[in-house]
């Protein structure tokens, strides 16, 4: 019994930074396919939450703050009953990623944050034709991608997480 659990990989947290259309979901979703891994998508919990009420930026902080209040304690629990969890939350700012920190160290648990560093003119291509496609909880607009973009604070090594970065020019 004891060589068996030491062969099983810790459950891990996962984290994703990157600005919107950068392939954070997709990614998420790749991550989600490891057995006992589950997926918690931001985007589609406040769509089913909050169906037309996220119009604007503050909208958006009231809503996903609610969310985060909510899910807190049943990620720490997923983590200690040895789940991993994709968290599909845009871990963009400082204080974002703060919460993120404080959930995966309440559980003991492992980490991991991927961030996507994409150009901007790459992300609004893909944010085009992804709106075109049809499919997504939500459709932003070009200018909803530099609005959001003001406030994307990029990870640094000084925060102390556990980042994989990854480019597309």
């Amino acid at each position: 019994m004891e060589a068996e659990s030491a062969s099983r990989p810790a459950p891990t947290l996962h984290l994703l930074c990157g600005k919107i259309a950068t392939g954070k979901s997709t990614l998420a979703r790749r991550l989600a396919e490891s057995p006992k891994t589950v997926l918690i998508s931001e985007d589609d919990w406040l769509a089913r939450l909050y169906p037309g009420e996220i119009a604007t930026l503050d909208d958006y902080r009231r809503c996903s703050a609610r969310l985060r209040g909510a899910l807190d304690g049943h990620v720490v629990a997923l983590l200690c009953a040895g789940v991993s969890v994709v968290m599909d939350f845009p871990a963009n700012t400082v204080e974002i990623r703060g919460w993120l920190r404080r959930l995966f160290e309440r559980a003991g648990a492992a980490h991991r944050l991927y961030w996507l560093d994409v150009a901007d003119d790459v992300c609004k291509l893909r944010l085009g034709q992804r709106n075109a496609a049809g499919g997504h909880a939500f459709t932003p607009s070009e200018a909803d991608f530099d609005l959001f973009s003001r406030h994307f604070q990029p990870p640094t090594p000084e925060e102390g997480f556990q980042i994989e970065t990854l480019y597309v020019p």
